[in-house]
């Protein structure tokens, strides 16, 4: 199984690093994809390397998107090769995890309109205003579509994307 994680410099350090060891765990093959390849920086100092360039990118190669929050979603939503790469995986149906303001990738690229979904708090006007219908939850899920607002929402977050994933839950999941 491989799962792609989207990301830029200014990510949140755990919404990334804590999927990322979980789907290793679970023995999935994981890339991580950004605008260029090589080092990136969470907002906390956590540093990783971007293996693909999302630019040649196909969602037809993956199980599932993972996109972290922190600033790094705000970077990427001004990138066309980033959005259609969302667009791909939302077509063809696949799992999307989308945690605090990751969310705001989703909007840009149209996808939120008409579905549930969650966010950290200061994104949720721009939720509601892409047509979603936002709720202050830990975890929403819609279909093919899995959303938190915060870092402390990761174990729910986990636990909702392995099931999306056909990974039952191990005894430490809540």
């Amino acid at each position: 199984m491989n799962i792609l994680i989207v990301t830029a410099d200014g990510f949140e350090d755990s919404e990334l690093s804590v999927p990322y060891r979980r789907f290793v765990e679970e023995g999935m093959s994981v890339d991580i994809a950004s605008v260029q390849l090589g080092p990136l920086v969470g907002k906390h100092g956590y540093r990783t390397v971007a293996n693909r360039e999302i630019g040649e990118v196909r969602a037809a190669d993956y199980d599932g998107l993972l996109i972290p929050g922190g600033r790094a979603p705000e970077s990427l939503r001004h990138s066309p090769d980033v959005l259609g790469v969302v667009r791909d995986f939302f077509a063809a149906g696949k799992p999307v995890f989308a945690i605090c303001h990751g969310p705001q990738l989703l909007v840009s690229a149209g996808a939120l309109h008409g579905r549930s979904a969650t966010c950290y708090r200061s994104v949720a006007a721009e939720l509601r205003k892409a047509g979603a219908r936002y709720s202050d939850a830990e975890v929403v899920v819609d279909g093919n579509l899995v959303t938190s607002r915060q870092p402390g929402d990761l174990p729910a977050f986990l636990r909702e994307a392995l099931k999306k994933l056909g990974k039952p839950p191990k005894a430490g999941d809540r």
